[in-house]
């Protein structure tokens, strides 16, 4: 699903970040002052790649995918144990994944039970993938795996999966689906529309209640979603017929699905996928969400909040217009507080930021959490929220050799 049309734009986003990126005022360590970031060592080796961090009050769990050789690809996982990650499980491996580096495996957890999906091929084209979901319900030895999460067996896309737990012990789902594109290939616009389903995933599998949420988004940004006091709530890239790629909710309110609204005006035109969706998070029902636009060709993070579980935003705060390259996450820490990371342009990378926000639009400085290569394999960086501790997974290139690294900050030091 991703597009390769942006390559030039992201060049001038990395460009005039070089003669912007020094004038903001960044949190470093220094050798008087205890260190802000602490890294901690990965249960995963070289060729590593593509972390899913799922965390909650009092536990965090980590999938990534190992290259095994030139075809062969492994899903792997490890749970955050008093600080250490554990020694690596396997949860699937296979020859005819579709590996990417924007639309990656990812793992959750509900109430001890375990869901996981990859993207596996219907053909041998390259943009024909189906989303199989792989399950450990609670008190099982034995992942149930391939598990079909759509059922139409059109030979076309599916991807950018978000799920998390829903209910006593189910998962909500909700994903990118291209059967109506018709199989007509990637970026062909003779074919149908990429549109927005979601489901609820019972622990063994069991789909029920699939629906589509919009019949029209953009191709290729990473979808997201939150569970309010309210219901289910999903965020995402739309593609109106003027091709304005803004950011979109629809909200589940008394057991109905509400119509799509744009969060926000942004006004980004652009004829292709910027493969940069929303991240979301909720504390009740007060719903954060930040999200990257370069409309007018200015590079921009924003985040909102809502006091009401998405019905209404209050007006977006800047959270950078420097040179950022997007890939945002967000976690809540309260109902007044936000936690948000992104990727930000430097003169010969990029490096990953991170800083507090307020409701009433204060930030604070941003923390710098490591260097990183600012090409497509390193990937998407993740953060979520133990306890008193804001955990990051990112992928780092070295060498043209690429392994996760993990770390955290306390959340005192934001």
């Amino acid at each position: 699903m991703c597009c390769t049309k942006l390559t030039t734009f992201l060049a001038l986003i990395i460009l005039s970040a070089s003669c912007n990126f020094g004038d903001k005022k960044i949190k470093q360590p220094t050798a008087e002052k205890k260190e802000l970031v602490h890294y901690i060592t990965s249960p995963a080796g070289t060729e590593s790649s593509l972390p899913s961090l799922f965390t909650d009050k009092d536990k965090a769990i980590l999938s990534w995918v190992d290259k095994v050789n030139d075809s062969m690809a492994r899903l792997n996982y490890s749970h955050l144990i008093d600080g250490v990650w554990q020694q690596p499980k396997e949860i699937i491996q296979g020859a005819d994944w579709f590996v990417n580096w924007a639309d990656f495996p990812m793992i959750t957890e509900s109430n001890g039970n375990l869901l996981s999906h990859i993207l596996k091929k219907s053909t041998k084209g390259t943009y024909s993938y189906d989303i199989k979901m792989n399950v450990l319900p609670k008190g099982e030895l034995q992942w149930s795996r391939d598990l079909p999460l759509h059922t139409d067996g059109t030979e076309s896309e599916h991807g950018f999966v978000t799920a998390m737990p829903y209910r006593e012990s189910s998962f909500f789902i909700t994903w990118l689906d291209g059967r109506n594109t018709g199989g007509a290939g990637h970026g062909n616009e003779h074919g149908g529309a990429m549109s927005l389903r979601a489901a609820e995933v019972a622990p063994d599998g069991t789909v029920s209640h699939e629906v589509m949420l919009d019949d029209r988004s953009c191709d290729c940004c990473q979808t997201t979603a939150a569970i309010t006091n309210n219901g289910p709530v999903v965020l995402y890239r739309d593609r109106s017929d003027d091709e304005i790629r803004d950011i979109s909710i629809t909200r589940m309110v008394n057991g109905e699905w509400t119509s799509p609204e744009s969060i926000y005006d942004d006004g980004w035109k652009i004829k292709g996928c910027p493969v940069n969706g929303p991240k979301a998070d909720v504390m009740g029902n007060v719903l954060g969400v930040t999200w990257f636009t370069a409309a007018n060709n200015e590079p921009k993070v924003k985040i909102a909040f809502s006091s009401d579980g998405g019905a209404h935003f209050d007006a977006p705060i800047l959270i950078s217009d420097q040179g950022p390259l997007g890939r945002v996450d967000i976690v809540m820490v309260d109902t007044d507080n936000a936690i948000v990371s992104w990727m930000e342009a430097t003169k010969n990378d990029a490096r990953l930021l991170a800083m507090k926000v307020t409701k009433s639009g204060k930030i604070s400085a941003p923390i710098v959490v490591d260097s990183l290569g600012a090409s497509r394999r390193s990937g998407f960086p993740q953060m979520g929220l133990v306890k008193n501790k804001v955990h990051f997974a990112w992928t780092d290139v070295t060498d043209e050799v690429t392994r996760i690294k993990t770390a955290y900050i306390m959340l005192e030091s934001f």
